[in-house]
């Protein structure tokens, strides 16, 4: 049963299961594919790791969920202290047009009252999958950024990247999907990306348990 913390934007009511803070592991499985002037039969390199994670959803009064996310390799072998892996910080909302009583652009306030502030004036958001179009930017200290769009339907959302920017000094990676689901109270997530050359394919999942 998902409960609808008070005082939550009417807006935030459809991602309302996922604030919190969630903690747990997953697992990084990652093929990359040989060159093309590699010799014939040549296995592509797999990187396989476990991880730890820490990922917290917060809101502060505003139609948007503050998200940021913080990553660790497990120890493995002669290792015994986890090491620090990557982080993530963003930002999640409905996808809509946003008007004079929206605040923006920059700091500029907003006029009149804020809109959709009531859950009728909300449930007109609703798209044709009886879901809701949602937007997520996400930046990566690695000079990478994403913007996602997809939808939240119940408890599952599904996202692809609408976007990527990276910085001259970032990695190659071109493109992204997500699938975030709360299954038994734990919240599950997988994530693919083609990157470093490669096609879209599998890249990492987790399974995590909220702690606050």
């Amino acid at each position: 049963m998902i409960e609808i913390p008070t005082g939550l934007p009417a807006e935030l009511v459809p991602l309302s299961w996922l604030i919190g803070v969630w903690e747990g592991t997953g697992v990084i499985d990652y093929a990359i594919d040989p060159p093309a002037d590699a010799e014939e039969g040549t296995e592509p390199t797999r990187v396989s790791r476990e991880f730890g994670q820490r990922i917290s959803f917060s809101h502060d009064g505003l139609p948007f969920l503050n998200y940021s996310s913080s990553s660790w390799l497990l120890p493995q072998g002669d290792e015994t202290e986890p090491t620090p892996l990557t982080a993530e910080t963003g930002f999640w909302r409905l996808a809509r047009l946003h008007i004079e009583g929206d605040a923006g652009p920059g700091m500029l306030p907003g006029e009149g009252p804020r809109p959709f502030n009531t859950a009728q004036s909300v449930e007109t958001l609703r798209n044709a999958a009886e879901g809701f179009d949602i937007e997520v930017a996400l930046v990566h200290p690695t000079g990478v950024s994403e913007l996602y769009l997809g939808q939240v339907k119940g408890p599952r959302i599904d996202l692809a990247t609408d976007a990527v920017v990276r910085t001259r000094s970032a990695k190659e990676y071109a493109a992204a999907t997500r699938l975030y689901g709360l299954v038994d109270n734990h919240l599950l997530w997988a994530w693919d990306i083609a990157a470093l050359g490669q096609d879209l394919r599998t890249h990492a999942s987790a399974r995590l348990a909220k702690v606050d």
